[in-house]
């Protein structure tokens, strides 16, 4: 059984920083893509920064230039860092990874809570 903890989350004033981890443990094989969502409250979950297993990099443009996703492959987490933030940071972040365990799957995290006060 594979599955995905996050942490990390909490309340920052604006212009401060958090750093985001997500562990995936269990029978994994390999692990491909690993990926940072967000859903504030009332809108839909949004993609905010992705990584492949070959360490490029992709951002939402709103986090660009402020936001930086890593990963450790030998410790199987993947890292958000997350600098200058702003109040419509404000979510639940998603951790999604595509893993291979006994057959490839797409598993997600439970969700960490980010606040960002004004």
């Amino acid at each position: 059984q594979v599955q995905l903890v996050e942490s990390g989350g909490g309340l920052v004033q604006a212009g401060g920083s958090l750093r985001l981890s997500c562990a995936a443990s269990g029978s994994i094989f390999s692990i491909y893509a690993m990926n940072w969502y967000r859903q504030a409250p009332g809108k839909e979950r949004e993609l905010v920064a992705a990584i492949t297993s070959g360490d490029s990099t992709n951002y939402a443009d709103s986090v660009k230039g402020r936001f930086t996703i890593s990963r450790d492959n030998a410790k199987n987490t993947v890292y958000l860092q997350m600098n200058s933030l702003k109040p419509e940071d404000t979510a639940v972040y998603y951790c999604n990874a595509d893993i291979i365990s006994r057959s490839r799957k797409d598993y997600w995290g439970q969700g960490t809570q980010v606040t960002v006060s004004s």
